[in-house]
């Protein structure tokens, strides 16, 4: 029926925004707007209707929670950084049918989650900020997952992932892109020095961390990838503890897939983070959830520091 057609890591640093205004940032985010842009040309030419994006920056504290209204529109300032997105316009449509067919699907699988498509709900920046340069035209509808999650685990973030793209290809009659919206490492930069760290990583460590990922993600070691996320996510301070990638891979398949990723956007420092724009070739994925969400070795099973 349905089909996940596209699947990426994103960046959704707020110095894209600033990238566009007259300022010492002027143009400085420049190739990480290019690569949103070369996502979009790709979802555009696989015929996409929906992009779901799993949302580093909406924090919950219980369950799995679906933003799926009919529209969405306001004018947005971080609550975070307020001096680096202020006062920025959007408008877009959502899926609420989409939104809900996600949430069943999640339930039946044993994952509680809920669609909200009657709601005031606004969506936040880790949507939005893609949503501005992929989604412009309003050519796609929107459909966002809270993935800022405190008390869940990876295990079932990827299991909710799975059950998502089984929604999507076995009741939607559509055409779907999943977008994971967060960083890599996140360790910011010590507060009064991030002038200094707008273009470096905080620590040396992280860095090389966050390349050897990259290069595993390339060469498609997904089965050591999926074992080492929760140590990853803890020592990398993971924006969301990663809940994002979690979701995104468990869609793919956990670590059972065999893609090597695209990098559209080369590895940068943004604050003291590490930041990409990396496409997922989609394959198929296993039937079932047995292992989704597991490592293959139970010693590795951390659980959240």
């Amino acid at each position: 029926m349905g089909k996940l057609a596209l699947a990426a890591k994103i960046t959704h640093v707020p110095s894209m925004y600033l990238s566009e205004i007259d300022g010492p940032g002027k143009g400085r985010r420049q190739a990480a707007i290019d690569g949103h842009h070369e996502i979009e040309r790709r979802c555009r030419a696989l015929g996409v209707d929906t992009i779901v994006v799993f949302d580093t920056h909406w924090l919950v504290n219980a369950g799995y929670h679906i933003n799926c209204a009919p529209r969405f529109e306001g004018v947005y300032t971080s609550n975070e950084l307020p001096h680096f997105i202020s006062n920025m316009a959007y408008a877009y449509d959502g899926n609420a049918p989409l939104g809900h067919l996600l949430a069943e699907a999640a339930n039946a699988a044993g994952i509680q989650a809920l669609a909200h498509s009657n709601t005031t709900l606004p969506l936040e920046y880790g949507t939005l900020v893609p949503m501005r340069y992929m989604n412009a035209d309003r050519h796609y509808r929107v459909v966002s997952v809270s993935a800022l999650c405190q008390v869940h685990t990876l295990a079932e973030s990827a299991r909710l992932g799975w059950a998502f793209r089984r929604a999507i290809e076995d009741r939607y009659e559509g055409t779907v892109a999943m977008l994971a919206s967060g960083s890599l490492s996140h360790r910011f930069a010590q507060n009064g020095t991030a002038d200094d760290f707008r273009d470096r990583m905080w620590s040396p460590f992280l860095e090389r961390l966050d390349h050897g990922v990259v290069d595993m993600w390339q060469r498609g070691e997904w089965a050591d990838f999926c074992d080492m996320l929760p140590e990853y996510a803890a020592k990398g301070h993971g924006e969301g503890f990663m809940h994002d990638t979690a979701m995104l891979l468990g869609a793919l398949g956990w670590n059972h897939y065999a893609g090597q990723v695209e990098v559209v956007t080369p590895f940068f420092p943004s604050s003291g983070t590490g930041q990409i724009n990396a496409l997922f070739p989609v394959q198929p994925m296993p039937a079932d959830l047995r292992g989704i969400g597991e490592p293959r070795h139970r010693a590795l099973a951390a659980p959240r520091l």
